[in-house]
């Protein structure tokens, strides 16, 4: 397995296991109270764009070969750091309201 592929492996099971974390969180949101779930609910749907982008993001750069490749690679870390920032934001955001 060369490292491309083990570079995708290793961002599609994270993706997985964010997307498995978003799923409680959208179940946690409509547990919440009435006003709360708005709140909770947008950055649910926020959460869900950026891991749906990710993956598409994710499934493009695995098309590239060669030097394109390590260079998409870079645009697509700044994807995954966002992914990662809204994650870390939306957690917060139910851990204060719920």
């Amino acid at each position: 397995m060369n490292d491309k592929e083990l570079y995708q492996q290793k961002k599609q099971a994270q993706l997985n296991e964010w997307k498995s974390g978003m799923i409680q969180l959208r179940t946690q949101a409509l547990a919440a109270r009435a006003h709360s779930q708005v709140e909770l609910n947008k950055h649910v749907k926020l959460l869900e764009t950026q891991l749906d982008e990710g993956k598409i993001k994710l499934a493009e750069l695995i098309k590239m070969t060669g030097s394109s490749f390590e260079s998409a690679k870079k645009g697509f870390e700044v994807t995954w750091d966002a992914i990662i920032k809204t994650l870390e934001d939306t957690t917060a955001k139910f851990k204060a309201i719920a």
